[in-house]
């Protein structure tokens, strides 16, 4: 989605004479648009070329994926890749620089995550997935990508997940020791979640192993393996963390309500990153384009403060949707990466912006 949004209780005000107020999005374009709330200010350090056409809401959500050695993309060595969906078409591949690697015209795809840990054919594959809502392909879009690969070797497609979501949103997955779970948000509050294998003839095979409600509109979710834990924003209610063991059920704990200066709503997206410093949660803050960040080794999670994306280099970012850390080298970001979407940007369409993460934190003293 994008930002800004007029908020639920000031739209059921307009709307109490003409009908109930039910739990939904109202796009705002007036006034406002673009504001930026307090926190403390990083810059961005490069940016992927315009996705889509200006003024389109196009630009949704990253994954970032980093690789020990060098590899082969579309016949370019790069070093690992940041994955961004274009939610109008398909899905792009970039490299650590910013610049387009591949581009898959795989319709409408909305959040999309990576995820090593299965083997398909006997080699072992990344595996991409992303929340898909093209008209008769409802589901998860499932791609997988061979890092030994040589020449033009490119992410391709795998497969799909079917669903009963009506309209999937958000998207993550996780590792529980040796199985891969698949986890899927949607638009009206869905959870699913499946276990992820690989047929004997190499096809993708998933099993339903959770299926619970979060009550309203729901997008951005990150799994915290660590942990064993799995947060997703409810846009308009805040924070919550559930249990990443599907036995668990709908069992959750809300972490931070919608509050102004902290969390503001819509709740976007989810990521988490990890370095020597700590194991860290970071949220979109849509409604006022900051960053929360939770710190989430503890026996609960521990609010750490807020960053914003300000002009420098390049232009800042406002009204993100979707954002993706890796952690440890990343190319020319020794330590870590951060690519968040830009709503509102400069060169006139949504693009995706990369941050490096000694910046976040040193900015919030991490």
């Amino acid at each position: 989605m994008r930002r800004p949004r007029l908020r639920l209780p000031t739209a059921c005000a307009l709307l109490s004479l003409l009908a109930g107020c039910a739990a939904h999005e109202v796009d705002f374009q007036g006034e406002g648009a673009g504001l930026v709330g307090p926190g403390a200010p990083v810059h961005a350090v490069l940016e992927t070329p315009p996705v889509g056409a200006p003024g389109q809401d196009a630009a949704d959500d990253p994954a970032v994926w980093a690789s020990a050695t060098p590899l082969m993309v579309m016949g370019q060595t790069t070093p690992g890749f940041v994955a961004g969906t274009d939610k109008k078409s398909g899905l792009y591949i970039y490299g650590f620089d910013g610049r387009i690697l591949q581009f898959l015209p795989e319709g409408l795809l909305n959040n999309v995550d990576a995820v090593e840990g299965l083997s398909i054919d006997g080699r072992p594959q990344l595996v991409l997935g992303a929340s898909d809502r093209t008209p008769g392909r409802t589901g998860i879009s499932l791609y997988v990508f061979d890092p030994a690969g040589t020449g033009r070797n490119a992410v391709r497609y795998w497969g799909h997940v079917a669903t009963d979501v009506v309209e999937p949103y958000g998207f993550c997955f996780a590792r529980r020791g040796p199985e891969v779970h698949a986890i899927l948000v949607g638009h009206e509050g869905e959870l699913r979640q499946f276990i992820l294998s690989a047929d004997a003839a190499g096809r993708p095979t998933a099993r339903l192993v959770r299926t619970a409600e979060i009550g309203s509109i729901s997008e951005g979710c990150a799994a915290d393996e660590a942990g064993d834990a799995l947060y997703i924003n409810e846009e308009n209610v805040g924070l919550w963390r559930y249990g990443l063991d599907p036995a668990s059920g709908a069992g959750r704990t809300l972490i931070q309500p919608i509050a102004r200066d902290i969390l503001v709503a819509d709740a976007e997206g989810l990521t988490t990153i990890t370095d020597a410093s700590g194991r860290y949660l970071i949220a979109s803050s849509q409604g006022d384009s900051t960053f929360p960040v939770w710190r989430i080794d503890g026996a609960a999670p521990q609010y750490k403060g807020r960053f914003k994306v300000v002009d420098g280099a390049v232009d800042g970012v406002t009204g993100t949707d979707g954002l993706a850390a890796a952690s440890g080298p990343a190319g020319p970001f020794p330590e870590g990466i951060v690519v968040i979407q830009d709503d509102l940007n400069d060169g006139g369409a949504q693009n995706f912006k990369y941050v490096d993460w000694r910046d976040v934190r040193t900015t919030l003293g991490l």
